[in-house]
């Protein structure tokens, strides 16, 4: 059977640059999961003793809290500054771009449309930066609850495909005389979508690897199955199921912005184990 990887996959910029800061940040902890693969996590936490805590009460003064790449609220990012804990920023800069604009639209009167998951850490965070008067819409529909002023500023979650958001921004236009209009989807976002679109149009069995709570590899997994039924979401080779390969040909794989290299070379060779490739 041939096996194919997407011709973009796996860490982004983002992912790299915040492991590379916990790694450089020995015996501290993160404020909330680093980035969603829970492999990973435990890799940190064993080779470099990088723990992970929730509690924002954990952190005393001196200590080191090193900031999740999704980023956090606002007030709590003051709370550890007041409090007199080392805090090491580890928020993707592409999630803080869209922080900045919700809180410099915000001050400029504009109501902020945030289109995203308003249950995400990286939208929890956002929202938290402008003043007031802002919504989180996960549809074109929903904005029809919504009772908007004149001037709209609108941002998107930045693993969102961007078909669904110029929907959302279609539907803004048509409503109001004044909106202001932000790509915040990032490039990694963009190339993995586009790779494994083309990819699934080719093989009978697709595999997309990342964590079960990862937005950006649910939103692969999906146009994966757009264009090959067959297509399955795992964490690790322990998810694989020779069943899923019978009688197929062509494999293609492709993998979250959170999933490290190692756990892409496990899948792979258990594929090839598996079918005897």
């Amino acid at each position: 059977m041939k096996i194919e990887l997407a011709e973009s996959y796996g860490f982004c910029f983002g992912v790299k640059r915040a492991i590379k800061i916990a790694e450089e940040n020995r015996n501290s902890s993160t404020y909330g999961p680093l980035i969603h693969n829970a492999n990973e996590i435990d890799r940190l936490k064993n080779d470099f003793n990088v723990a992970l805590s929730e509690n924002l009460d954990s952190f005393r003064a001196g200590e080191t809290a090193v900031i999740r790449t999704h980023g956090i609220p606002k007030q709590e990012l003051s709370l550890l500054h007041e409090r007199h804990v080392n805090v090491v920023d580890a928020t993707c800069p592409y999630v803080t771009k869209p922080q900045q604009i919700c809180e410099e639209m915000s001050a400029q009167g504009y109501d902020i449309v945030i289109f995203g998951d308003e249950t995400h850490p990286e939208i929890k965070g956002v929202k938290s930066y402008a003043n007031d008067h802002v919504y989180v819409v996960n549809s074109p529909d929903e904005i029809n609850a919504l009772r908007l002023r004149d001037k709209v500023a609108t941002v998107a979650q930045t693993t969102r495909k961007i078909e669904e958001y110029q929907q959302i921004v279609g539907k803004l236009m048509a409503t109001h005389k004044e909106v202001r209009v932000f790509n915040t989807i990032c490039n990694a976002t963009f190339d993995n979508q586009d790779a494994v679109r083309t990819l699934a149009q080719k093989a009978d069995v697709m595999i997309v690897i990342g964590g079960k709570n990862s937005s950006n590899t649910k939103q692969l997994h999906s146009i994966s199955q757009e264009f090959c039924p067959e297509s399955y979401h795992i964490e690790s080779q322990d998810d694989l199921k020779a069943e899923w390969f019978e009688n197929k040909n062509f494999c293609g794989i492709s993998a979250g912005a959170s999933t490290p290299d190692w756990i892409i070379d496990d899948v792979v060779a258990k594929i090839k184990t598996l079918t005897n490739s």
